[in-house]
């Protein structure tokens, strides 16, 4: 074990060009998805752990797109065991972390019924970048032999290949409407033409109430047939020349040129009520679905796609958070969604921020800039001050910055 750094040896936050390959998958945040899913119940079903993880570093965090025997969604980098692997930039075994001076110290070792083992293989793009790691942990000491770790390796490249072909696609393999990725490439079209333009334009955010629900009683199978009714009936509620998008797992999408916020509101209305008066013959008990919406207008001289797109998921986050099954329109102001699109750079760079008297700092990631600002993650921003000082690692730019608005694990920055 003695051949893997320690964290002191290595800055992977600052590392730009494996941030930018990150960047390139566009599935930082994104749900649950099944596919994924199936390679973490995989890693159980072989190696018969605990626990098992399909994740993406960023600059700051492990974030897990799957996680089987685990209820968290996420790690600060500086906490976890795949630090080490992206260190080495090869596969990691520790078969008693208890035992191991590196981990021996670690909370998610010393807590109650901590963790003895790990495996984890880093996830390589076809440019030789690591964005993330699969993993297979437990509460008791084991060893692993080398046919195991092959096939863990294995089970990493099957990974790749599906955010490979993710890549490549532009309708979504189930719902047959546009990809994530599709949908915004498509969508920053209608954007540039209403901003051109001066012309209305809305989107609409949503997703289905409760979706996990539906799976565990009905099976996949069943939360595919609801999928594929939600999207033929928002489909036929909406015009020929408005753009659907599926953006991942229960979540869709919907930009409407030439459509004001009553338009907007009211194909979102007219959506909901076509979703909660949807059928399921054979179901037993019958599935009944609601979902929840969020509607935001583009500002022409003002927003770009990802600041309304914003705007709408804060409404649609509101409306989860009052009840769901309703729809509502953004109202606010963040500095993100005022920000000139033509200075708003939508990027994924390391960051750091220093505060109290340069005593303290904390490891971010900076999710977008602009002259006057940034917007970057955090893993808790409960505890940061009012007043900062941001450093982007790759550059050595730095700025003086207080917060003006706080979200579970983001900060939005304004300079000065």
């Amino acid at each position: 074990m003695s051949a893997v750094p320690s964290p002191s040896s290595f800055v992977p936050a600052a590392d730009a060009e494996r941030l930018a390959a990150l960047e390139r998958f566009d599935i930082l945040d994104t749900p649950a998805e099944p596919a994924f899913d199936r390679i973490a119940h995989l890693v159980r079903l072989i190696f018969e752990v605990e626990t098992a993880l399909v994740t993406m570093i960023d600059a700051h965090r492990q974030w897990y797109k799957a996680a089987l025997g685990t209820s968290l969604t996420e790690v600060p980098l500086g906490d976890s065991f795949c630090q080490y692997t992206l260190a080495a930039a090869k596969p990691l075994v520790v078969p008693d972390a208890s035992l191991d001076a590196r981990f021996s110290v670690n909370r998610h070792v010393t807590a109650p019924d901590g963790i003895r083992f790990y495996a984890g293989v880093p996830l390589v793009t076809s440019d030789k970048q690591i964005i993330g790691t699969i993993c297979a942990i437990d509460r008791t000491p084991r060893s692993f032999s080398e046919r195991e770790l092959a096939i863990l390796c294995e089970l990493a490249e099957v990974v790749m290949s599906e955010l490979e072909l993710r890549q490549l696609a532009t309708s979504d393999g189930l719902t047959g409407i546009a990809t994530r990725r599709a949908f915004k490439a498509e969508a920053e079209k209608y954007v540039a033409l209403a901003r051109r333009h001066r012309s209305q334009l809305s989107v609409v955010t949503f997703d289905v109430d409760h979706f996990k629900k539906v799976n565990d009683a009905y099976g996949h199978a069943g939360g595919d047939m609801v999928l594929k009714a939600i999207t033929r009936a928002a489909q036929d509620g909406l015009r020929k020349s408005d753009l659907l998008g599926r953006l991942g797992g229960e979540e869709f999408a919907a930009v409407l040129p030439d459509a004001d916020a009553a338009a907007a509101m009211a194909v979102a209305e007219k959506l909901r009520y076509a979703f909660r008066g949807l059928d399921f013959p054979g179901s037993r008990p019958p599935i009944k679905v609601t979902a929840s919406f969020g509607v935001a207008t583009l500002d022409p001289g003002r927003d770009d796609l990802d600041s309304v797109l914003l705007k709408a998921d804060e409404a649609l986050y509101e409306a989860k958070r009052s009840g769901r099954n309703k729809s509502l329109a953004w109202r606010g102001a963040t500095t993100a969604t005022v920000a000139d699109p033509v200075d708003r750079r939508r990027v994924l760079k390391a960051g750091r921020l220093v505060f109290n008297a340069r005593r303290s700092t904390l490891d971010c990631t900076v999710r977008a800039l602009w002259e006057n600002g940034a917007e970057i993650q955090v893993a808790s921003p409960a505890d940061i001050p009012e007043e900062v000082t941001l450093e982007v690692v790759s550059s050595g730019h730095s700025w003086d910055a207080r917060v003006v608005q706080r979200r579970p694990t983001s900060l939005e920055l304004a300079f000065g």
